[in-house]
């Protein structure tokens, strides 16, 4: 099967990329990515001369260049992401997380073939008690949670309205490695690496459900290849934490891995103003991708922290080069002027 992977060059997608060309030799890989400031092509140095990969540089909005390649399916990562950037400036948001994934419906459309959606928890809004299943309402608080609820929507009307193929799935927060740093996990550890302020929105006593991002890899992986057309499926590691755990338990095992002194390490921690419309708990039910396809998350979570933080300490020149930025220039090296290969 010929694969369109769209947004395949940042943190999930180049991780699922990295999967599925290991776990399924019988598809060619088609990476089209903006390269906007959250895909690096770094994040797929050891795949990139693989001839059952190719890249190319395009936005999702520009139907002339989708309409030009061949593919048999599409697996949809590609969106603005970080809520933060949304709050100053929800325009990108509307343009790539709507419009973006109205033109690749219609490019499904076009060629009655398969398109898997990846979507967020967050669509759901927050919760005090309980769980989110798949048949929660949609309630998003923040527009980069507005923005995917909406393209979730414009997925379900086309499966509704023309029988289309089309599966949405919806995740809690991934860590692991080649995350952009300014997400909380890379952001604390590279913080503290330098010695700087690590910032905590109010309290830091707001929960989310965490899984690595290689068993959400395996699980976007069955839902592709098992999935019946319309279905939607929650993925969650059934693992609530509050932030200010999360940071206290990287800055532990900083200390201990670097030798460095802890006490000094936890002062790095600085409470700001918290983030207007701040969702107080995610936490999704897993349930229906664990009794129909059989999937369950793999990783211990301190166990994953803990490798986490190994691959940071081990790979700091890579997130160097994102904070100086000297990362945006991979492309331009390996590709030259052109749109990819």
């Amino acid at each position: 099967m010929r694969i369109l992977v769209t947004g395949g060059a940042g943190f999930i997608g180049s991780n699922f990329i990295r999967h599925m060309l290991a776990m399924h030799p019988e598809h060619t890989i088609t990476n089209l990515d903006k390269l906007t400031y959250a895909g690096n092509l770094e994040n797929l140095k050891d795949v990139e001369d693989l001839p059952s990969y190719a890249f190319i540089k395009a936005d999702i909005c520009n139907n002339t260049i989708i309409d030009s390649l061949e593919f048999d399916a599409i697996i949809n990562f590609a969106a603005e992401s970080h809520v933060d950037r949304s709050i100053l400036d929800s325009s990108p948001f509307l343009q790539t997380n709507v419009i973006g994934t109205q033109s690749l419906l219609e490019a499904a459309k076009k060629r009655s073939c398969r398109m898997l959606h990846v979507s967020t928890d967050e669509v759901y809004g927050s919760i005090d008690w309980g769980f989110f299943t798949e048949e929660s309402p949609i309630m998003p608080n923040s527009p980069y949670a507005a923005s995917k609820a909406s393209s979730d929507l414009l997925v379900r009307a086309y499966h509704e309205t023309f029988g289309m193929d089309l599966t949405i799935t919806r995740c809690s927060n991934n860590y692991g490695p080649y995350q952009f740093p300014e997400k909380l996990i890379p952001l604390v550890i590279s913080s503290a690496l330098q010695g700087r302020q690590i910032p905590v929105y109010g309290d830091g006593r707001n929960v989310r459900d965490w899984i690595h991002v290689n068993d959400h890899c395996r699980a976007i992986d069955l839902v592709f290849h098992r999935a019946r057309a319309g279905d939607i499926y929650n993925i969650g590691g059934r693992n609530e934490q509050m932030n200010i755990d999360i940071i206290k338990s990287l800055l532990a095992m900083i200390a201990e891995k670097t030798g460095t002194d802890k006490e000094t390490l936890f002062g790095l921690i600085t409470f700001v103003k918290d983030r207007p419309g701040h969702d107080r708990r995610y936490a999704i039910d897993p349930t229906k991708i664990e009794t129909t396809l059989g999937w369950e998350h793999e990783t211990d979570f301190d166990k994953g922290l803990s490798e986490t933080v190994d691959w940071y300490l081990a790979n700091r020149a890579w997130w160097s080069r994102i904070i100086s930025g000297e990362y945006l220039n991979y492309y331009t090296s390996q590709y030259g002027e052109g749109f990819g290969r």
